[in-house]
């Protein structure tokens, strides 16, 4: 292994891998670097991809030539269109995922990308000269390089907890990173500690399947990537339980004995995500919660218990499992457990991703305070993509609210920060209409290609399917669409022989046209204000006639334009108004 690279990307979690692949097609020199060869590309919690407004994230990822579509595609084994019978804005993909498969594909294109080397080992430290990263020490070793993209998902300073059982480690009992948190608190970076958990897995054929309701996938929907010709096939079904009184009773009965009620964990956990401890405290009148019971992997005997994560002894999670009716005979693979580990507070980033104080400092994933596969990937692209246009001089990437739902992401997270793990809903999009997973690819190929991840075979699928779409508009009469409009008629009622998923589109085109252009009127202006940029450079203590509050906030965001300026909490109009005045005044 050489001792110096352009760019190190420190874990091979979805982030990480995100980044490296794509600042590796961009012409970069990188190195990869993982703890274990089996943390890479690992889904450690849940067997899925997507869901709701995740399916928008992978959609997105895939449009701006990532690649976690492309392998959640090749790995699923079962995909469901979420919000089917809903309205289109809020309709997600999820799939259920070959952990296994979805890991070996992932190793492989890693192994196969030129520029990237993939080291196994642990980065010990950050080094740094005045606010420039110039390298890390790996394995106690010197590596220099340009930039460093730190995406240590759940592993940094990391510990779980089964009970009153407490190791220090990383997810599924690997390796976590021990010495790389002194370098955050050496450079003044706010450290914090979030907790997620995971539930136990049961082996597949000690399962009553009789007791449990089927749950199959959905027929002839679409795939993930904007490449894929073939709908996904589902091979293998999950199924769904309920806990009852019983089950209830015995969490209640030993709820002092978890981790997180024992006052030994201190990590937040995710609101959206809670264990089930945490579901029979905060919802004490429901007396029945699901659990969807779903295939880890083809090749894998392992059944994951979906929503029954717990931090419990292992001797009351066997018991409270086998009161649920399927699980009365199951033979328990392994047990949950919860996990807390060091992240940073996101308001120290810009919207590039960089660390405010240190050029080349870019975080991506976990490390930000968010929970998921998705977001992760999705940050982890965009910081690769900038740490390329930082060492080649350029100007960054920066997705905006109006365009994607990593725009919101991003936003919310150095806008606004998080005080929990982070998940992405659809609810937190204001232009959802028109930000579907349908149209991914006509919002975010073209920037794509512009950063020069879309290589010309995508870009050509994409300029056939947009010809394609326009060719239909074309064949769409003012009766047509008089009709169309209508809640019951749909356009493939009138135009035949034309793929159905272009059909559909142009029939949401249609009937929801009155609500899509107040939505475009509406990004128009959040367009007009983020076209008037900002540096992060500004010292705003000095602009005349801003409040003290919004100078102390300003200064601790560095928005790098108008329009997110407009959404920092506190920031008022006459504060914006102010700003203008002071950039007319410079010129």
């Amino acid at each position: 292994m050489t001792k110096a690279y352009d760019i190190v990307v420190i874990g091979a979690g979805h982030a990480g891998c995100e980044a490296a692949v794509a600042a590796a097609k961009l012409g970069k020199k990188v190195l990869l670097t993982t703890l274990h060869e089996k943390s890479i590309g690992m889904l450690p919690c849940n067997p899925s991809i997507g869901g709701t407004a995740k399916g928008h994230l992978v959609c997105e990822i895939d449009a701006l030539g990532g690649i976690m579509g492309i392998l959640a595609d090749r790995a699923a084994i079962q995909i469901r269109m979420l919000n089917a019978t809903k309205g289109p804005a809020v309709r997600s993909l999820r799939a259920q995922i070959d952990k296994e498969g979805y890991h070996q594909a992932m190793v492989e294109l890693l192994k196969q990308t030129p520029n990237l080397t993939l080291a196994i080992g642990e980065v010990n430290g950050l080094l740094w000269e005045g606010q420039q990263i110039t390298g890390v020490i790996f394995n106690g070793e010197q590596i220099d390089c340009h930039a460093v993209i730190v995406a240590t998902g759940t592993y940094l300073s990391s510990k779980t907890f089964v009970g009153k059982e407490v190791k220090s480690e990383g997810p599924a009992g690997l390796p976590n990173a021990c010495t790389l948190e002194q370098s955050f608190h050496d450079m003044e970076i706010e450290i914090r500690r979030f907790k997620t958990g995971t539930p136990a897995r049961v082996d597949i054929d000690s399962i009553d399947y009789s007791q449990t309701e089927i749950q199959n996938g959905d027929d002839n929907i679409r795939a993930f990537s904007f490449l894929a010709t073939q709908p996904i096939k589902n091979v293998c079904p999950c199924y769904l339980t309920y806990t009852n009184e019983n089950t209830h009773q015995i969490i209640r009965d030993h709820m002092t004995e978890s981790a997180m009620y024992s006052g030994l964990i201190v990590g937040v956990g995710p609101r959206y995500c809670p264990s089930i401890e945490d579901k029979v405290n905060r919802f004490a009148d429901r007396n029945r919660h699901q659990t969807f019971l779903e295939r880890e992997s083809m090749s894998s005997r392992e059944i994951y218990l979906q929503g029954l994560s717990s931090s419990l002894p292992a001797a009351v999670q066997d018991e409270f499992i086998h009161s649920i009716k399927g699980l009365e005979k199951a033979d328990i693979i392994r047990f949950g457990y919860a996990i807390e580990y060091a992240c940073i507070n996101p308001l120290e980033l810009l919207a590039t991703l960089r660390h405010k104080k240190y050029h080349g400092l870019y975080c991506a994933g976990q490390i930000n305070g968010t929970s998921g596969y998705e977001e992760a990937a999705a940050q982890g692209l965009v910081a690769g993509i900038n740490a390329v246009r930082e060492i080649d001089n350029l100007s960054p990437l920066i997705l905006s609210r109006t365009n994607s739902y990593i725009g919101v992401l991003i936003d919310d997270l150095t806008t606004e920060g998080t005080l929990e793990p982070y998940r992405m809903f659809t609810a937190r999009a204001e232009y959802r209409l028109s930000l579907r997973q349908d149209n991914a690819d006509a919002r975010l190929t073209p920037i794509g290609r512009e950063m020069g991840l879309v290589d010309d075979h995508r870009y050509e699928v994409f300029q056939k399917k947009q010809a394609h779409l326009e060719k239909i508009r074309q064949m769409v009469t003012p009766k047509i669409r008089q009709e169309v409009a209508k809640q019951e008629h749909t356009l493939s009622e009138f135009i035949t022989d034309h793929p159905t998923d272009l059909l559909d589109q142009i029939t949401t085109e249609i009937k929801y046209a009155g609500y899509i252009n107040r939505e475009q009127s509406a990004i128009n202006e959040i367009k007009r204000q983020e076209a008037t940029l900002l540096s992060p450079e500004m010292d705003y203590s000095k602009v005349s006639g801003l409040r003290r509050e919004s100078q102390i906030k300003l200064d601790q965001i560095k928005p790098l334009n108008i329009g997110q300026a407009a959404r920092i909490s506190g920031v008022t109009p006459a504060d914006i108004t102010v700003l203008l005045i002071h950039l007319r005044k410079q010129g």
